[in-house]
């Protein structure tokens, strides 16, 4: 049996005639950049937020910065942001000109740790940005009540967690502003690059949408720095067709996720993905770690678990194996190995298994009989 880590052709098949026919709208009518596709998608993700304004963006990466830059991060500011995460989050920081400051995460849920957060605030610290890495939402409650105790910003990294909820609240409106990612691969996908920004401040909101168009206020009338982080009309109307269908694709992949935790949980050998009490889980990714006092035997072992999988057709991930400390471009910040063992440990140990909505109970079952075997052994 195949299982791939992600089939995008089997979600494309099934909608394909509704989004082919909202593609041919925007041809037609030539309303290639922003334009109505685009403002009736960012009008219906807000409300799926229930946040008052969606400004689409050119991509997540690209949101991150705007959210920023529109709060006015500068040099000499300071945001921290979790070590544990993609490094498009670091990008909002550092095209700001600001100082990034990491700090490790959580061991149950793998995001920003608030009790270590404190201990990196300074004089400089402006803003904190939490990210719900893999679909699960962080401890916003305890981040907001130190960013208010310190009188700094808290903003969300939301690029993996659509529809997800804290405390029966969904992400995306629990800040100042938050961004999303719309990657193909996401669990709200476009057909290419696209991301957004969602906020309740309406000043905000304007702000990242002169910011969004070469900061104009209308056309020709540059009223502040901008660039060009426009959406495009095409991604707006398959966005569009796609959010109908989000919720049904997230029960799928929670679905999925419970299969999972069905028939792995008595493998000694593997820690299951811990879903915290008062969170609603999206699964972006589903996201193991092998067991061990050993680091180096733990990747070791982890290295040959997703070789074997591999060679019996099953796709795995590794979400992220150098850590953002580790990562060359970011030598000069005088980060060193042994700094944020949470997050090395997950990145010496972590495999990802294919989780998608489409994934069947055949297939889960297949890889955790892979997975078994691989343990007997």
């Amino acid at each position: 049996m195949q299982v791939p880590f992600l089939d995008l052709k089997l979600q494309y098949k099934s909608i394909k005639e509704e989004v082919g026919a909202e593609i041919q709208k925007v041809l037609d009518n030539t309303a290639y950049i922003l334009g109505k596709p685009v403002s009736d998608f960012e009008n219906n993700f807000a409300e799926a937020h229930n946040v008052k304004h969606c400004v689409g963006t050119s991509s997540g990466t690209d949101g991150n910065h705007l959210v920023l830059w529109a709060l006015g991060i500068k040099p000499g500011n300071e945001v921290i942001i979790p070590a544990n995460t993609f490094i498009a989050t670091a990008w909002g920081v550092t095209l700001c000109s600001a100082k990034l400051v990491l700090v490790d995460c959580h061991p149950d849920n793998y995001n920003l740790d608030p009790e270590k957060v404190e201990a990196a605030i300074t004089p400089n610290t402006k803003a904190i940005v939490a990210v719900h890495l893999y679909g699960q939402p962080a401890e916003m409650n305890k981040l907001q009540e130190i960013a208010d105790k310190h009188n700094i910003l808290l903003v969300e990294d939301a690029a993996q967690a659509h529809l997800a909820e804290y405390n029966g609240k969904k992400v995306g409106g629990l800040s100042v502003a938050s961004s999303f990612s719309f990657y193909p691969g996401k669990n709200l996908g476009a057909y290419g690059e696209a991301g957004a920004v969602l906020t309740n401040d309406d000043q905000l909101a304007q702000m990242i949408k002169m910011k969004r168009e070469h900061g104009q206020s209308k056309k020709y009338y540059h009223d502040t720095f901008g660039h060009n982080y426009r959406m495009e009309g095409i991604q707006g109307a398959v966005l569009g067709v796609k959010l109908k269908y989000l919720d049904k694709w997230t029960d799928g992949r929670r679905r999925a996720a419970s299969k999972y935790r069905e028939l792995l949980g008595d493998v000694n050998e593997i820690k299951l993905p811990a879903e915290m009490p008062n969170v609603k889980h999206v699964y972006h990714l589903f996201v193991i770690q092998l067991n061990g006092n050993d680091s180096a035997k733990r990747q070791e072992r982890r290295d040959a678990l997703q070789q074997f999988l591999n060679e019996n057709g099953v796709a795995s991930g590794l979400h992220y194996a150098i850590p953002l400390h580790e990562q060359k471009c970011f030598e000069y910040l005088g980060y060193k190995k042994g700094d944020f063992p949470v997050t090395e440990q997950l990145a010496e140990s972590g495999i990802s298994f294919p989780l998608y909505p489409e994934l069947t109970d055949e297939q889960i079952g297949y890889v955790s009989d892979k997975v078994k075997e691989f343990f007997a052994k």
